[in-house]
Protein backbone atom coordinates (compact mmCIF):
# COMPACT_ATOMS: atom_id res chain seq x y z
CA UNK A 1 0.00 0.00 0.00
CA UNK A 2 1.42 3.44 -1.13
CA UNK A 3 1.14 6.35 1.02
CA UNK A 4 -1.71 7.84 -1.05
CA UNK A 5 -3.93 4.92 -0.56
CA UNK A 6 -6.51 5.36 1.59
CA UNK A 7 -6.58 2.27 4.48
CA UNK A 8 -9.11 0.40 4.51
CA UNK A 9 -12.21 1.29 6.86
CA UNK A 10 -12.86 -0.89 9.60
CA UNK A 11 -16.42 -1.44 10.71
CA UNK A 12 -17.70 0.04 13.64
CA UNK A 13 -17.86 -1.76 16.97
CA UNK A 14 -21.06 -0.87 17.34
CA UNK A 15 -22.37 -0.66 20.76
CA UNK A 16 -20.00 -0.62 23.44
CA UNK A 17 -20.75 -1.34 27.16
CA UNK A 18 -20.31 2.06 29.43
CA UNK A 19 -19.80 3.75 26.24
CA UNK A 20 -20.51 7.85 26.63
CA UNK A 21 -23.71 8.27 24.70
CA UNK A 22 -24.04 11.97 25.01
CA UNK A 23 -22.95 12.79 21.69
CA UNK A 24 -25.60 10.53 20.80
CA UNK A 25 -28.83 11.69 18.71
CA UNK A 26 -32.48 10.29 19.82
CA UNK A 27 -32.47 8.08 16.71
CA UNK A 28 -29.51 6.79 17.35
CA UNK A 29 -30.02 5.55 20.58
CA UNK A 30 -33.78 4.31 19.40
CA UNK A 31 -31.68 2.51 16.71
CA UNK A 32 -29.06 0.83 19.10
CA UNK A 33 -31.60 0.15 21.95
CA UNK A 34 -33.61 -1.60 18.53
CA UNK A 35 -30.57 -3.82 17.87
CA UNK A 36 -30.08 -4.43 21.59
CA UNK A 37 -33.39 -5.74 22.03
CA UNK A 38 -32.66 -8.13 18.97
CA UNK A 39 -29.77 -9.79 20.00
CA UNK A 40 -31.01 -10.31 23.31
CA UNK A 41 -33.94 -12.62 21.58
CA UNK A 42 -31.34 -14.35 19.82
CA UNK A 43 -29.32 -14.87 22.85
CA UNK A 44 -32.12 -15.91 24.57
CA UNK A 45 -33.16 -18.34 21.59
CA UNK A 46 -29.63 -19.78 21.84
CA UNK A 47 -29.99 -20.73 25.01
CA UNK A 48 -32.50 -22.35 24.82
CA UNK A 49 -31.81 -24.02 22.15
CA UNK A 50 -28.82 -25.67 24.23
CA UNK A 51 -30.94 -26.17 26.84
CA UNK A 52 -32.83 -28.30 24.60
CA UNK A 53 -29.75 -30.30 23.39
CA UNK A 54 -28.53 -30.54 26.96
CA UNK A 55 -32.26 -32.31 27.95
CA UNK A 56 -32.13 -34.19 25.18
CA UNK A 57 -28.89 -35.88 25.88
CA UNK A 58 -29.32 -36.24 29.73
CA UNK A 59 -32.40 -38.39 28.84
CA UNK A 60 -31.19 -40.49 26.38
CA UNK A 61 -27.94 -41.48 28.76
CA UNK A 62 -30.47 -41.52 31.75
CA UNK A 63 -30.47 -44.79 33.42
CA UNK A 64 -34.12 -45.88 35.17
Amino acid sequence: MTIFEEEEKKPGLGHQIGQDLSLLSVDELRNRITRLKEEIVRLEEEVESKGATKNAAEALFRRD
